[in-house]
């Protein structure tokens, strides 16, 4: 029985049985805008994170633990998700309370933690985007999406790059990917932006150097 879906396809096929071939696609773009310069695109990620009001901070590995100490606290942070593959260390200078997530955890329970630190896959510096790929120290999607504060570990040695032609062949498509530039924020008719709507008010980023 022919249905109405095959008499359409059958015309289109019909009709493009003539056309020529599809032309080579151009290549020869730019893949960045930014100079190779490790210290140049550092400055681009912190500069255009802060303009999608991140919160940018940088610190040597060392230092890492106490300044996230000092940011959950500054926030007030009672409880802090911690998912797996968190190195153990980031949060030895925390009173907060530790949650560990192995998925079990309901939106609900999220939603009653203050915040979550986590790692990235990449960090995007022309376009001021941190990716997450659900790896370790990242954890699953709602984890970075219920609470209200998201701490952010960027390295810098070895997860930045410069452009998203740069960072896509390094992530892997069937993953759960979620890129973030700058914490969740709406505008409605009048232009008047509320934040933490669809994901965390607050996106801390601390840049790993050294």
């Amino acid at each position: 029985m022919t249905t109405s879906r095959d008499r359409v396809l059958a015309r289109v096929r019909r009709a493009l049985a003539d056309a020529p071939d599809v032309p080579e696609v151009s290549r020869d773009y730019l893949v960045s805008h930014t100079p190779d310069a490790p210290a140049a695109i550092l400055d681009l990620l912190h500069e255009n994170l802060a303009d999608y009001r991140a919160v940018v901070h940088r610190s040597a590995e060392d230092q890492l633990p106490a300044l996230i100490g000092r940011l959950l606290a500054k926030d007030g942070v009672g409880s802090v998700a911690v998912p797996p593959g968190l190195p153990a260390a980031w949060l030895t200078d925390t009173d907060a309370e530790q949650c560990p997530d192995d998925g079990a955890l309901s939106p609900y329970e999220l939603d009653g933690i203050d915040a979550v630190v986590t790692s990235c896959a990449l960090a995007i510096a022309e376009t001021g985007t941190i990716v997450l790929d659900g790896g370790p120290g990242q954890g699953r999607r709602a984890l970075t999406l219920v609470p209200d504060l998201h701490v952010c570990v960027v390295r810098a040695a070895d997860q930045v790059v410069a452009s998203v032609p740069q960072a896509l062949p390094r992530l892997d498509p069937t993953r759960p990917l979620t890129w973030i530039s700058g914490p969740s924020a709406t505008s409605d008719i009048e232009l008047d932006r509320v934040e933490g709507v669809h994901g965390p008010r607050t996106l801390q980023v601390i840049i790993v150097t050294g």
